[in-house]
């Protein structure tokens, strides 16, 4: 098997020729049936890319919960800033997803201005080969798509490494009211034990109620 390849700053360099900030952009929970969808945002700038990225920075889904607070530490003291948003299940269940990653990256987006980063400015760089974010704005932004994002460029990376920790917590603390669920183990998808949980219990509250049909035998 071959070993996953580390993202770099190659497409940030090029992006930063022409506008000062770049501001990587991924989602996580999209998939989920429990739970908020949360979007991370990592913004750089050509200071920090000179700097080049500390070590550890991958997508998210290729590092244990170890790394990801390692890689953490070391992205929070790089990085211009960083944010995450969310959009809850029933956000998701009134709107539907695409609406709500919209939703969740503007509110990520909010978190970096009011940190002083000037978005307004910026190139947002989205993971994906569908742009989800600029039907959701009211001032448009210059934003760029590119498939594998969060693997191949390092400020995705960060921004998946941020937004998976924080949802993370956010689904490890709500399993203290809800144990029957394992979201502790699951984050919110729809694992076997989860899905007999729901048949065994029914939904709580921060299930995508317009999801379960689907999911759920």
């Amino acid at each position: 098997m071959t070993p996953p390849v580390d993202p770099t700053l190659d497409l940030e360099r090029e992006l930063l020729r022409t506008a000062p900030v770049v501001i990587g952009v991924d989602e996580v929970g999209r998939g989920a049936i429990a739970g908020p969808v949360a979007v991370g945002a990592c913004a750089v700038d050509g200071a920090r890319v000179s700097l080049g990225a500390p070590a550890g920075i991958r997508d998210s889904k290729l590092l244990s919960a170890k790394r990801r607070l390692e890689a953490r530490e070391g992205i929070e003291g790089w990085a211009l800033g960083v944010g995450v948003g969310y959009a809850s299940a029933a956000e998701i269940d009134e709107h539907g997803i695409t609406a709500c990653l919209g939703a969740a990256a503007k509110r990520a987006l909010a978190e970096l201005h009011a940190n002083g980063v000037p978005v307004a400015d910026a190139v947002v760089l989205l993971d994906g080969a569908h742009d989800w974010l600029t039907p959701c704005l009211s001032t448009p932004l210059r934003v760029v798509v590119r498939p594998k994002a969060d693997r191949d460029c390092t400020s995705v990376a960060a921004a998946s490494v941020i937004a998976k920790l924080d949802r993370d917590a956010i689904m490890t603390s709500a399993a203290e009211a809800h144990p029957q669920y394992l979201w502790e183990s699951n984050k919110g998808y729809g694992s076997a034990a989860h899905l007999a949980a729901i048949t065994a219990s029914g939904p709580s509250e921060l299930h995508r109620h317009t999801w379960l049909r689907a999911a759920t035998p």
